[in-house]
């Protein structure tokens, strides 16, 4: 047993031995106003309800608090000293709950979202958008990476929420499954992969050298597991920290990259990219979002993740 532990048979938790602060606001409104009746009105509840607080409330302290007369209801003794203790305390809970709603505001009025890649390009702006016409006084900052460096950022506290794709969800995080994504081979119109009839197989796939995204990311994450019992990826033709940098080199006829199918509509609409087909290999992956272990997001943060998740029977 702890040194600071009450002994069996102590006294009890000082929460039954001192009345609610409902009792207390009571108490302070008979004192003020004079009468129970109108102490009831003013606090919203019923003249029976308010007498059955006072007589709980004398029962709990064993001293009567207010003599109640057809001339109204007068304090006792007893009761103008508990009447001095409780608006100390009430004014203590005031002062409470005053910082209380100075915290909430310093919460709502900013949110932190760190986001990968193709969530934070294709994805996050709508939903931004719709959470501005929410909580237009909420300044939002975003931080966009690959899917390590969000659970990094989350980690070290400079993010409040993030969005990964991903296998699973990074240590040290709780997440939700918020959509799904699918990789895709595409490549420049004159390149040998784009004429084939014949779709890429997974060793071909492993073997050919692509231009990728860096160790790290959520695309390179799936692509490494998918191909692993193939030998893993051959040596990167070029290895490049952005979607748009992957585009851009894959357009200029360089080689064939993997992308997200979010990130390269544009492109395969106007025919500056086409999609390789492929066979043997998943391509689907989940776009979660992350937050550090514990309590699920509140505030305005709670607010994001209500939009990214797709309604039930959607996504």
């Amino acid at each position: 047993m702890s040194a600071h532990a009450p002994a069996s048979g102590g006294r009890p938790p000082l929460a039954h031995r001192v009345p609610d602060l409902g009792a207390m606001e009571l108490l302070l409104a008979v004192a003020r106003l004079g009468s129970l009746g109108r102490a009831a009105r003013e606090l919203g509840i019923s003249q029976p309800a308010a007498s059955s607080r006072i007589r709980s409330m004398e029962r709990q302290l064993g001293v009567a608090l207010v003599d109640r007369s057809p001339r109204g209801s007068r304090l006792t003794e007893a009761g103008t000293l508990v009447t001095d203790w409780a608006r100390r305390v009430v004014e203590a809970a005031e002062a409470f709950d005053a910082g209380a709603q100075a915290l909430r505001g310093r919460r709502d009025s900013r949110l932190r979202v760190a986001a990968s890649m193709t969530i934070a390009e294709y994805l996050l702006p709508g939903w931004l958008i719709a959470l501005r016409g929410q909580r237009p006084g909420t300044a939002v900052s975003l931080l966009a990476g690959n899917s390590a460096a969000v659970a990094q950022r989350l980690l070290t506290g400079e993010a409040d929420l993030g969005f990964v794709e991903g296998l699973a969800v990074p240590d040290g995080l709780d997440g939700v499954v918020i959509g799904h994504d699918r990789l895709i081979v595409v490549t420049a119109p004159a390149h040998p992969w784009a004429r084939r009839r014949r779709a890429v197989g997974a060793r071909e796939l492993a073997e050919a050298p692509l231009i990728l995204r860096e160790q790290g990311s959520g695309t390179r994450q799936v692509l490494d597991a998918a191909l692993a019992g193939y030998g893993g990826l051959a040596v990167p033709l070029l290895e490049l920290a952005s979607t748009t940098a992957v585009k851009a080199a894959a357009v200029s006829g360089a080689g064939p990259s993997v992308l997200s199918e979010l990130a390269v509509g544009e492109e395969l609409a106007s025919r500056r990219l086409v999609e390789v087909p492929v066979e043997g290999v998943p391509m689907r992956r989940d776009l979660r979002a992350v937050w550090p272990t514990g309590p699920r997001p509140t505030g305005p943060a709670r607010d994001l993740l209500a939009l990214a998740r797709p309604a039930p029977g959607k996504g």
